[in-house]
């Protein structure tokens, strides 16, 4: 890929990518707050600002190894988790599955807004505009919104992988019986190696591209 479209890849991504994890995270902290947990609230972390979310590695350095490595075909990125203890709800398990299917809900949220501004404002308005409007303005929100929608879907489908620390793995453990709970979630230590064996494998693209491709299909972006 040349520079010019690396850099075009990466303004197009940025603004979608920030978006979808700063909802993300404030989502996790926002439900732990109405369960009982203040954590999140007490450190400053229950804010839209993205600077308050960023992690180096997750959020810069990762997309961009991502959009180069893969010529633009994927983007992925992460925040800095937002704390919850789960001791301040009245059922600990029940609230660490509501808090983290908070964030993918979220993102799946704000892939369907991203398709309904897409279709139902952007691409109405290019229409009717001069063409010096839709190169400027329209074609680049549109670009955006296209980004949006696919992060997004991404980063929901990616977390509902059913290892712990991910989402889906706090929402697994949640679900499970008490005793069978206990035993997964002494594989969490060790959680974030599996995650990287399975995409380093290529078997993390093989569980979750079905998902991605549907939900797409269904938002009309496939």
């Amino acid at each position: 890929m040349e520079s010019s479209d690396i850099a075009r890849q990466l303004l197009i991504s940025a603004l979608p990518i920030l978006i979808a994890i700063t909802f993300h995270e404030v989502s996790h902290g926002f439900v732990a707050y109405k369960l009982g947990d203040p954590t999140a609230k007490m450190l400053g972390r229950l804010t839209l600002n993205p600077i308050a979310h960023i992690d180096i590695f997750g959020t810069i350095l990762l997309p961009v190894m991502l959009i180069v490595l893969t010529d633009g075909r994927f983007v992925f990125g992460y925040a800095k988790p937002v704390p919850i203890n789960p001791m301040n709800f009245k059922n600990p398990r029940q609230g660490m599955a509501l808090s983290a299917s908070a964030g993918p809900v979220t993102n799946i949220a704000l892939a369907v807004i991203s398709v309904l501004l897409l279709k139902f404002a952007v691409m109405p308005l290019s229409a009717f505009s001069p063409e010096s409007v839709r190169e400027a303005v329209l074609k680049p929100l549109l670009m955006i919104l296209s980004s949006s929608a696919v992060i997004n879907v991404v980063l929901a489908v990616f977390n509902m992988i059913p290892i712990p620390p991910l989402d889906g793995g706090r929402v697994l453990t949640g679900l499970l019986p008490y005793k069978q709970a206990i035993s997964f979630s002494k594989i969490e230590p060790f959680g974030f190696i599996i995650v990287l064996v399975l995409i380093y494998t290529g078997i993390a693209n093989l569980l979750i591209m079905p998902f991605i491709t549907f939900i797409l299909k269904i938002l009309g972006m496939y």
